[in-house]
């Protein structure tokens, strides 16, 4: 369940919940589990990007993936209402926010590779986003997984979403180069965050 999410997803939560809350509760009657919302979310997402993306619809790719997004947080809803935050959920949602994102990037790669003219440096680019994007997590978690703490960086995941999902939409309504520009910068403030959470550990780990 969403239960820790980054910090550009928890400005949104406040909003978000007023929203779901009701949703939440008629699911909540009907005896839906929160891990049902977790899969249902990431199957949306996964299967957006992964038929839209590779045929050039960027901008619809974008509302469908971006609708599955926000609904995720609807599960941390419906677990506060039913009690049924559990352990299992927390790693089932962290799991499958990894195939989420990776659907997206590996959506993007396809369309950069299937155009007419294929654009191989950026698909280059958007893969090196996707294994950036994961060892930020894999970071923190291995961090936390040793007693120690890798809560920092420039570019966590919720930072990550808004920044290719606004890229690739704005793309899709055909403003140029945006896309481009959205990934370099992504790639960048990725691996920046890499080594930060690297330097932030290493001081825990070493430096006394």
């Amino acid at each position: 369940m969403a239960y820790d999410r980054t910090a550009m997803l928890n400005i949104l939560r406040p909003a978000v919940t007023r929203v779901m809350t009701p949703l939440g509760r008629a699911l909540a009657r009907w005896g839906i589990s929160p891990d049902v919302i977790t899969a249902i979310g990431t199957l949306g997402v996964v299967a957006s990007a992964l038929v839209f993306y590779p045929l050039g619809h960027l901008f619809a790719g974008t509302l469908v993936i971006t609708f599955f997004v926000l609904a995720d947080l609807l599960d941390g809803v419906l677990a506060r209402m039913t009690g049924k935050g559990s352990t299992w959920g927390a790693f089932l949602d962290s799991t499958l926010d990894r195939l989420s994102d990776a659907s997206i990037f590996s959506g993007l790669i396809l369309y950069f590779v299937l155009k007419d003219d294929p654009e191989i440096v950026l698909a280059i680019v958007a893969l090196f986003c996707l294994v950036a994007g994961a060892l930020v997590s894999y970071a923190k978690a291995r961090a936390e997984g040793l007693g120690m703490t890798a809560n920092v960086g420039i570019a966590e995941r919720g930072e990550r979403l808004v920044v290719v999902l606004v890229a690739a939409g704005l793309s899709g309504l055909g403003v140029p180069y945006v896309l481009a520009a959205g990934l370099w910068l992504l790639a960048a403030a990725s691996a920046v965050t890499v080594v930060q959470r690297m330097v932030h550990v290493y001081r825990q780990a070493v430096v006394r």
